[in-house]
């Protein structure tokens, strides 16, 4: 038997969350916010932790800093079980650190990337990642020293029989290239929202760049935010909208949709359930700040799922 459900390889880092700052943000002016929430940030981070909060048996392999942000970031994966016992530690980089700030309907996100741009194939035990039955990657773009790499990794993953999802995440370059088309050959479920599936498709709308997707890949799950989501196989569409909720903070809610929808996937559940179990983690993720604060409660997220699914969600 595997030794995990899901193995993942990414990024690591905190989000500093600033709420209440104005939209313009002018020069030499000191600006106040009217919160703050330091949380577990990063793609990756985030869904390996709602992951193995919902039961998936996780296995992360990243790169820290020696610091103690680093340290912190670890502590939250460790504090749900998620195994980071193949994590590599930087000598000259520290760890990655995101700012984000929430005005009403957009957000600004500033990443210093740190020592999640050194990773590379050195870093990685591909036996442990491969003692898995699925493998998932978040911010292909993010991962300097992998970008050139990802597509031999895949290869040597599915050789291995593994399945493979991916969430690209945004390109910073706005280049959407890097090696990424040839890596979305050999991916069996790909995890994007709208903006990021016209960007990797060259499209200019939706039906154009699902069309193209599937081309290249069996299933495209498209991340619809306030509309919900879509997925779509040769065949075969499930469109599930969003869930009527009071949103606090949309920030880390496509990286729950992530976790919910793989923890059905890998445990062999239809379509339909995987599509509707990742909106729920989604809407719940959105009740709290930051990706994972509302997944640190366990009486507060299983009340929620139990809620809304007796709803109808």
């Amino acid at each position: 038997m595997p030794q995990f459900d899901i193995t993942i390889a990414g990024e690591l880092n905190l989000d500093i969350i600033l709420y209440g700052l104005p939209e313009e943000l002018p020069l030499e002016q000191e600006l106040l916010a009217s919160g703050l929430v330091v949380t577990l940030g990063s793609s990756s981070a985030i869904t390996a932790h709602n992951l193995a909060v919902l039961g998936s048996k996780v296995g992360f392999v990243t790169r820290i800093g020696d610091d103690e942000l680093g340290r912190i970031a670890l502590d939250r994966l460790c504090d749900v079980s998620v195994d980071v016992t193949r994590i590599t530690q930087s000598s000259t980089s520290s760890t990655g650190l995101t700012v984000l700030l929430p005005h009403t309907r957009q957000r600004r996100i500033l990443t210093y990337p740190g020592c999640m741009a050194e990773m590379t194939v050195a870093d990685l035990d591909l036996a442990y990642l491969s003692s898995s039955r699925h493998f998932h990657l978040s911010s292909y773009f993010l991962h300097r020293g992998l970008v050139g790499h990802v597509a031999s990794l895949f290869r040597q993953l599915k050789a291995a029989g593994l399945t493979i999802s991916m969430d690209t995440n945004d390109d910073p370059s706005g280049r959407w290239d890097d090696g990424v088309q040839e890596a979305l050959r050999l991916v069996d479920v790909l995890m994007p929202n709208e903006r990021e599936a016209c960007k990797l498709a060259n499209a200019e709308n939706l039906d154009d760049a699902i069309r193209r997707l599937l081309e290249c890949i069996p299933l495209v799950v498209i991340k619809q935010g306030a509309k919900g989501a879509i997925a779509v196989s040769k065949g075969k569409t499930i469109s599930v909208p969003a869930l009527p909720v009071e949103v606090v903070d949309p920030v880390g809610a496509g990286d729950s949709f992530n976790a919910g929808f793989l923890h059905k996937y890998v445990h062999g559940a239809d379509l339909a359930d995987c599509v509707a179990y990742g909106n729920l983690a989604a809407a719940c993720s959105t009740t709290r700040a930051g990706g994972t604060e509302a997944f640190r409660e366990q009486e507060y997220w299983k009340e929620f799922f139990v809620t809304h699914t007796a709803r109808g969600g």
